[in-house]
């Protein structure tokens, strides 16, 4: 490709490095790192890698971007290799690592927007394995808004312990079931060994492949880039394809924000409501459409919720993998039965090219003789489960993850905790019991600070077998692999003084997903003398970069940006 493929009205970013003798010293840099002297001609293509060996997730992320490099250079442009961070959820979860979590998306956001801006790449191919690497890197390229492709590095396969597929959440409910004496300690250590087989990110309808399927509806990656299993073949040559769509971008003008608009967001609410996804993608979809300029709000998750059901039987609530899902043809015959019921709208264009609609039209459908993609005639749930919820405990909202069998309604009393590590030791020594709600506060976006998630105490109370006899509320967020009769992201957080703050142990609570409705059983009069006489806590951090993510971070409700 020469310089002749840009648009008369687009100019290249790297043509500084061409134009004039006062870049020699450009053109130099780069001969050290492998240019020649036809290279300096190419568009250049930022591959941005979230390879590390922290996680599984992304351990093998480094080989599908030199692919990426290959499929842009027999395309007549210049690949360039870059790193970012990856920080994994599953190992710092339930410890003071994972305020770090949420703080990374933004870290990473913001190096890849720094790298591509500063050596004026003309596009980006992005890969993302782990939950905050695939939000991180979409908001990055919203923001750069330039020619670009996200690649997911894909699924783990399941492991198998005693002939039945276990994954990471299988090791947090053991230890549930330990606690309570159901297994011992040799059993809990076979299934820990046996549930991460090896590369890729966890199996389940948990974040990274809720945000996988979410980013591959809006159109942002290759057709059924969500569903290729990490360590098959399919998933290099998707890298290597990416690599050979971002020079077709480059060539036809196309831009993140041809993609990214309104209409797409909600066809990726649509699908992660019938995948029956995980409630982080509240939370990064609207930090993506944010960044992007683009209005979304709560009340959209509730609009397609309350006309999209679900109908994917998946982990955590269902029975099946994201391999199982894969082997069926993945996530592009739901996009199509979708499309089809007049669910989602095929004419957003996509990074094809072509729209979703032209992507999907020889997508085969699903065998007839499979059960975990129902027909939209005999749904899991005929409503979304993400449910959002308001009342005087949360006024500026909070996501329930309702998939319907953990009930519609639950009231129950406080047994309040100002940590997650104090509710976890009390949920396992067993002081939490059938009735209470429990409440988890000052692990919001500001107060944790970085909004951990509640992976460990939710699959502690599945563990002791007491998911139908208690609830779990909070201003923090919850894993993709979290389940039961869980709240999340109570807006205003109980840091900042909202109504959470002033809970006692022993106050009713009332939650209905029925009327959507969250309310703490206290006279007004009383809420508004607590709420007068309460103080805010001093930070928890002072320096470093989760003290200024605390300064700089907004609501849950509108992303948990810091931009």
């Amino acid at each position: 490709m020469s310089p002749k493929s840009f648009r008369k009205d687009q100019r290249p970013y790297s043509s500084v490095v061409v134009d004039g003798v006062e870049r020699a010293p450009s053109r130099a840099m780069l001969r050290a790192v492998g240019f020649s002297d036809s290279d300096f001609r190419k568009p250049q293509i930022g591959i941005a890698s979230t390879w590390s060996m922290v996680t599984p997730c992304n351990m093998h992320i480094d080989r599908l971007a030199k692919e990426a490099e290959k499929g842009v250079e027999v395309s007549s442009g210049k690949g360039v290799l870059f790193n970012t961070i990856s920080i994994s959820d599953g190992i710092s979860m339930g410890t003071e690592g994972m305020k770090y979590s949420l703080v990374s998306r933004e870290v990473i956001a913001d190096s890849i927007e720094a790298v591509v801006a500063c050596e004026g790449f003309d596009g980006v191919v992005a890969f993302g394995g782990c939950d905050k690497n695939m939000p991180g890197c979409l908001m990055a390229l919203a923001r750069l808004n330039r020619p670009s492709v996200f690649v997911y590095g894909g699924s783990i396969k399941p492991g198998c312990y005693c002939g039945k597929d276990v994954d990471i959440v299988s090791v947090f409910e053991a230890v549930g079931q330990h606690a309570k004496g159901e297994i011992s300690s040799r059993e809990l250590s076979e299934i820990e060994r046996a549930a991460i087989p090896g590369e890729g990110a966890c199996g389940g309808m948990y974040t990274a492949n809720t945000m996988a399927s979410a980013i591959e509806a809006m159109g942002m990656s290759l057709p059924n880039s969500s569903s290729r299993m990490a360590a098959e073949n399919e998933k290099m040559q998707e890298a290597h394809a990416a690599g050979r769509a971002v020079m077709q971008l480059i060539e036809k003008g196309i831009k993140p924000s041809d993609i990214m608009t309104r209409q797409s967001f909600l066809n990726a609410i649509a699908v992660v409501m019938a995948l029956g996804g995980s409630t982080n993608a509240v939370l990064h979809l609207l930090a993506m459409a944010k960044t992007a300029g683009v209005r979304l709000n709560l009340s959209d998750f509730t609009a397609v919720g309350k006309k999209v059901p679900v109908v994917a039987d998946l982990k955590p609530s269902g029975r099946y993998s994201m391999a199982d899902l894969a082997a069926i043809g993945g996530v592009a015959p739901l996009m199509a039965r979708l499309m089809k019921e007049g669910l989602i709208d095929g004419d957003c264009m996509t990074v094809t090219g072509k729209t979703l609609k032209q992507n999907l039209v020889h997508v085969k459908p699903y065998p007839r003789k499979q059960d975990i993609i129902r027909p939209f005639s005999r749904p899991i749930k005929k409503e979304g489960h993400l449910v959002v919820l308001k009342g005087n405990l949360a006024p500026g909202g909070a996501v329930a993850k309702i998939s319907g069998k953990e009930g519609l309604s639950f009231s129950g009393k406080a047994i309040v905790f100002n940590s997650e590590e104090q509710a976890l030791g009390k949920i396992l020594d067993g002081t939490v019991k059938q009735g209470h709600v429990v409440v988890i506060r000052h692990e919001g976006p500001q107060g944790g600070p970085g909004m951990r998630e509640m992976l460990a105490p939710t699959s502690a109370i599945m563990g002791r077998g007491l998911g139908q006899d208690v609830a779990l509320i909070t201003d923090g967020r919850f894993s993709g692999g979290s389940h039961g009769f869980v709240i999340g992201h109570i807006t205003p957080e109980a840091y900042v003084g909202g109504p959470l703050a002033i809970v006692r142990n022993g106050d009713p609570i009332l939650i209905d997903a029925r009327r959507r409705s969250i309310e703490l059983g206290v006279p007004k009069a009383e809420i508004t003398r607590r709420l007068s006489s309460w103080k805010a806590p001093r930070p928890k951090v002072k320096t470093g970069a989760l003290a200024k993510y605390a300064k700089l971070v907004g609501p849950a409700s509108e992303g948990a940006v810091t931009c």
